[in-house]
């Protein structure tokens, strides 16, 4: 299909985000903050019916953190301590639960957040959470996604969103886009060839939980009511 698909998709957005509450986004982040910088975009195109509330980050040098605060977004720095040492995952869990009570966001983004949570941060989360990872799921979950699967010989590849459990990249997948593996591909050409994917996925499923096509629970995540349940995951083929 061609790559084209999210865009229409993102257009079609338009006039729905003009008539219904937008979905209260909190992001999740650890680096440069690429995957922000596309829902930012969007949300200031109106382009997708959404609000960015805070954003969230566990490193102070992350790049993301500008790109948030030159959109006028609240941002959380949870990365060290007053003394200086790095902040622990329980420390940081628990400034984060608070930060994310007050936002009260309707469903909180991991993108590129490289920390991994615990069950009981995420079970008593005020919204649902979805990860963006960058391999196709179940297939090379953790670290190093795009060397393992050049080493393994695999003919495609691509990303992944899932719901967030206390297990690591082991939630309900709900989109993929996936994309052809070049001979000539190293790690490095195909983490910038799926990071492209990357910058459509995200928006597009967003799309999907704010319409109500996706829900990630008992009710949909749009403020109206779903018209169908599609079968999971939904995979976005796109040509490179």
């Amino acid at each position: 299909m061609p790559e084209s698909i999210s865009e229409v998709a993102l257009t079609s957005a338009h006039t729905v985000s003009q008539a219904k509450k937008p979905l209260r986004i909190a992001v999740l982040v650890s680096g440069s903050g690429s995957n922000l910088q596309v829902l930012i975009n969007a949300m200031q195109a109106s382009a997708l019916p959404i609000e960015i509330v805070g954003v969230i980050s566990n490193r102070e040098d992350a790049y993301a953190i500008t790109r948030a605060k030159d959109a006028s977004i609240p941002v959380a720095v949870l990365s060290h301590v007053a003394s200086g040492k790095r902040m622990g995952i329980k420390t940081f869990e628990s400034h984060a639960s608070e930060q994310l009570k007050v936002w009260q966001p309707d469903l909180i983004v991991l993108a590129g957040f490289m920390r991994v949570l615990s069950g009981p941060f995420i079970d008593n989360a005020p919204a649902p959470m979805i990860n963006l990872h960058p391999a196709l799921l179940p297939a090379y979950k953790g670290l190093d996604t795009h060397q393992r699967a050049i080493q393994a010989g695999e003919r495609h590849h691509g990303c992944s969103i899932h719901v967030v459990t206390a297990e690591l990249d082991a939630g309900a997948v709900l989109t993929q886009a996936l994309l052809a593996v070049n001979q000539k591909d190293t790690a490095d050409s195909l983490q910038a060839r799926v990071q492209k994917l990357e910058h459509q996925l995200l928006p597009w499923t967003i799309l999907l939980l704010a319409k109500g096509a996706l829900s990630l629970g008992t009710a949909p995540l749009a403020h109206q009511q779903n018209t169908f349940m599609p079968t999971l995951p939904l995979k976005l083929y796109l040509n490179d």
